[in-house]
């Protein structure tokens, strides 16, 4: 009897075990699916517990890589993915979104001639200097499988010249975030921990270099949390929470009383904040689009956005301009989400289903 093909996820941050959790299930009724996690989110909110809220088996490998500058993580996880895949000798490699893992992982499989599939292809924001835009390039154009989530993520791969390989996927954050939807309605424990009310708080989330890196923008952010006066619940990112207090920001925030600032969320708590929250600001591009999935509205902290589909269903762009801001909070846009299913199949069966042709052509 012919043995099941191996497939290797490799992840690190928390975007990646939202997309992984509906896929593992999908992969390993059919193939054997091994987890490496390269460590790159590593403290406890921001990874283990995603790992047992979402129900994902412990990965297979934690290689323990986190912090230091961009060059030296990624070069460290090419090191140690492309040990551990000579390890496991995989058929095919996964690695999902637009983080140092994800092109670590890409660089490491394409370098031993092993196919990559790349989750969450063709998004960009075409800010050439951003860490993630770069991520995303550099994958999608030694990715052999392209599973794309919107039709404007496909019109880009094309655009650059790739054509073989494009599946219209849609997204697995969907597919996570409709399962989920009960759980998270029921789920009160973050409101009482706060003493928050529904639809009578804001909730953002701010960790992306060009906003907490630069001293300028920090400033406007802290500005902008200055600005709101109802009650607002601030999950304070650690890389963010290192700039603040680097720039003595942290003791000024803390004098105001309807901030609430606390640790990072695990999925269910986030997901509760946003499901309840009057609007969310952020400038996560996985949290845009599950705020909308769940009926909130969205101000996104940038001043362009992947997920272009959103700003015709609930999302505003305004960047780090109290203004803007004050303006996208006085308005009431219409929510509406997206759809999940893609002709009537889910994305994770998409991607299961694509993989094994991709197989038994080999």
């Amino acid at each position: 009897m012919k043995a099941r093909s191996k497939i290797v996820s490799v992840v690190g941050a928390r975007p990646q075990f939202v997309k992984l959790a509906p896929l593992d299930r999908a992969l390993s009724g059919r193939f054997r699916h091994v987890v490496i996690h390269t460590g790159q989110h590593y403290d406890d909110n921001m990874s283990q517990t995603f790992f047992r809220q979402l129900r994902l088996p412990p990965p297979r490998l934690n290689l323990g890589i986190g912090g230091g500058r961009h060059g030296a993580m990624t070069g460290r996880m090419l090191t140690a993915i492309e040990k551990a895949l000579l390890a496991e000798k995989p058929d095919f490699v996964l690695v999902y979104g637009d983080t140092n893992s994800t092109l670590a992982g890409a660089l490491a499989a394409a370098k031993l001639s092993l196919p990559v599939g790349h989750v969450e292809a063709g998004m960009r924001s075409f800010v050439d200097d951003m860490p993630e835009e770069i991520n995303r390039r550099l994958t999608d154009h030694v990715s052999r499988l392209l599973f794309c989530p919107t039709p404007v993520s496909m019109k880009n791969l094309r655009s650059e010249g790739i054509r073989r390989g494009l599946v219209p996927s849609g997204d697995l954050m969907y597919e996570l975030l409709h399962d989920s939807k009960k759980t998270i309605r029921s789920n009160q424990r973050l409101l009482r921990e706060f003493d928050l009310s529904p639809r009578d708080f804001f909730l953002i989330t701010v960790h992306r270099a060009a906003n907490v890196d630069r001293p300028d923008n920090l400033e406007r952010l802290v500005r902008i949390l200055e600005s709101l006066r109802d009650p607002t619940l601030f999950p304070v990112h650690p890389r963010t929470r290192k700039r603040l207090r680097r720039g003595g920001l942290l003791k000024r925030l803390r004098t105001r009383d309807n901030l609430i600032l606390c640790e990072p969320l695990g999925y269910l708590d986030m997901l509760t904040a946003a499901m309840n929250a009057r609007a969310v600001l952020t400038d996560s591009g996985g949290l845009q689009k599950e705020a909308l999935f769940l009926g909130t509205p969205v101000l996104t902290l940038r001043d362009e956005t992947e997920w272009v589909e959103t700003l015709r269903r609930g999302n505003r762009l305004v960047g780090l301009d109290v203004a803007r801001v004050k303006r996208g909070l006085g308005a009431t846009p219409t929510v509406r989400p997206l759809p999940f299913l893609v002709g009537g199949k889910r994305p994770s069966r998409i991607i299961a289903d694509s993989i094994q042709r991709f197989l038994d052509r080999r």
